[in-house]
């Protein structure tokens, strides 16, 4: 079975295509396609680089205090969830609040390996093409917060499954 592939195209053209992993994170990665086929991520930002270590986008508001009006269950060891992928560079995960099942649509790609998230972030995916768009902007020039000077833009999002149906995914409500 193929694993799901999602392109994310950015507004200067470059390319990034990410390898899901159903296996590890199943209603993780439920949830990010259905955020996909929904068009959710087209036309938002990553809002915050950290140069070493990872960009991070998915916000509805460009801020990294929105979500989808839901949350969901953390998939990783903290959570007693059996999830082997470590936080390496390229790996794609959910980014959360203090609050264990508070992940909805912000995701994090790494630029580099962060052992201390693993376990306690719910890792998803891999890029498997693109990582020079990603090193572009992780090096953008960016503000006191991360945020980057200059806006840094998924024009579009979407997803191949192959044919392969995923059911929606397990939401908390009220998040």
């Amino acid at each position: 079975m193929k694993s799901p592939l999602v392109t994310i195209k950015m507004e200067d053209g470059a390319v990034i295509k990410v390898a899901l992993d159903p296996q590890s994170a199943p209603n993780t990665v439920n949830n990010f396609i259905s955020l996909v086929k929904d068009g959710f991520y087209d036309g938002l930002l990553f809002h915050r680089i950290i140069p070493g270590f990872m960009i991070q986008g998915g916000c509805p508001q460009g801020t990294g205090t929105g979500n989808p009006g839901y949350s969901i269950k953390g998939e990783f060891a903290e959570k007693g969830h059996a999830n082997p992928i470590r936080h390496q560079r390229g790996v794609i995960s959910m980014a959360r609040s203090g609050h264990p099942d508070s992940a909805g649509c912000q995701f994090f790609i790494m630029v580099a390996d962060a052992p201390h998230l693993d376990g306690k972030y719910a890792a998803f995916g891999q890029v498997i093409e693109g990582m020079k768009a990603v090193d572009r902007i992780v090096a953008a020039e960016r503000n006191p917060n991360d945020k980057p000077v200059v806006d840094q833009r998924m024009q579009e999002v979407t997803v191949d499954t192959f044919g392969q149906n995923s059911d929606e995914p397990d939401k908390i409500t009220n998040a």
